[in-house]
């Protein structure tokens, strides 16, 4: 129990960096980030997939397919989403909506996977739920005090709904990735982590190339294929690829191995509380008492979360016949 909370701690702190890539690079189309960004975690995968290639040749047609179902969703479709939710609705609506993640996975893993995890009592499980949320709102409250540049009903409309999207993509990747490692425990997370991520370099490769072209038609100015900045924008890319898709993605894996997902759901608020974090060392300052206020929150809402132990699957008994 301890590791897997730390486990997913790590990979929480390694996710947080994703709502300040964004802001670091804010002329940069959100597709030419994401396709970016991935694209280096399919380089950064091929030598850890030519070490790994006894046990990549243990998964099956079946096991690749659902690799590629994990990536698109959970990588491309999802940080395509939020990138474009940052640049649109601001990093501080962003978080929130993304922010719900360890209110909407914990409820949904309780009614889809009691069965094989156990059930965690609603009673139980409530008020670490009702902290997490008060604390996100608190926490985006005091954010949005500073208010949006270039404010524009449309912009921030669409930059909500490509957050719920993001929230939606990523629930079914955390739930569905759970399910095939608990079903799998002889196959090694590092192992699945690089599999995903070599799926993903023609994927996104061939994702880079159409931006690329798009680009060239909408905005002549734009220098392609690495943009006015390249040396920061390829330094960026292979930062979050490394830190947060391989390393981040492989901490996760091992936390979703260790502990039942209803366990597992709350622990992403650390990305959260991380991403805050990396704002307010952006911004050079610190956290109001409101954002403060809704850190503690979020932290208790987490032990309470922790602390809760679900109940054992009931095991149906097995009648004799004679």
């Amino acid at each position: 129990m301890i590791s897997g909370v730390l486990y997913a701690l790590l990979a929480g702190l390694m996710w947080g960096l994703i709502f300040v890539g964004p802001l670091i690079v804010p002329e940069y189309p959100a597709v030419l980030q994401s396709m970016g960004r991935y694209l280096a975690l399919g380089f950064i995968a091929l030598p850890l997939a030519w070490l790994g290639r006894r046990r990549l040749k243990q998964l099956t047609r079946q096991d690749w397919l659902t690799a590629l179902g994990l990536t698109m969703m959970g990588n491309l479709i999802y940080y395509l989403c939020l990138a474009s939710a940052i640049q649109r609705a601001g990093a501080p609506v962003s978080t929130m909506i993304i922010g719900t993640l360890p209110v909407v996975i914990p409820v949904f893993a309780n009614l889809l996977y009691s069965r094989r995890d156990g059930k965690l009592p609603w009673s139980r499980m409530i008020p670490a739920l009702v902290c997490i949320a008060f604390g996100l709102l608190c926490v985006n409250i005091a954010e949005l005090r500073y208010g949006l540049p270039d404010f524009s009903g449309w912009r921030y409309g669409s930059g909500i709904g490509l957050a719920l999207i993001s929230v939606v993509c990523w629930a079914w990747y955390a739930l569905r990735n759970a399910r095939w490692l608990r079903e799998n425990p002889d196959k090694h997370p590092m192992m699945w982590a690089t599999a995903q991520a070599l799926v993903t370099l023609p994927v996104s490769l061939a994702g880079y190339l159409a931006a690329c072209g798009w680009l060239s038609v909408q905005d002549v100015a734009f220098p392609l294929p690495f943009g006015p900045r390249p040396m920061v924008f390829i330094t960026l890319m292979l930062s979050i690829a490394i830190l947060c898709s391989w390393v981040g993605a492989l901490c996760w894996n091992i936390a979703s191995q260790r502990l039942p997902t209803v366990i597992v759901g709350p622990l992403i608020v650390f990305e959260t509380l991380a991403g805050l974090l990396y704002t307010f060392m952006l911004r050079q300052s610190f956290p109001p008492l409101l954002t403060l206020s809704g850190i503690l929150l979020l932290v208790i809402g987490v032990v309470v979360a922790v602390r809760a132990k679900p109940t054992r699957p009931a095991v149906t008994p097995v009648t004799e016949q004679g």
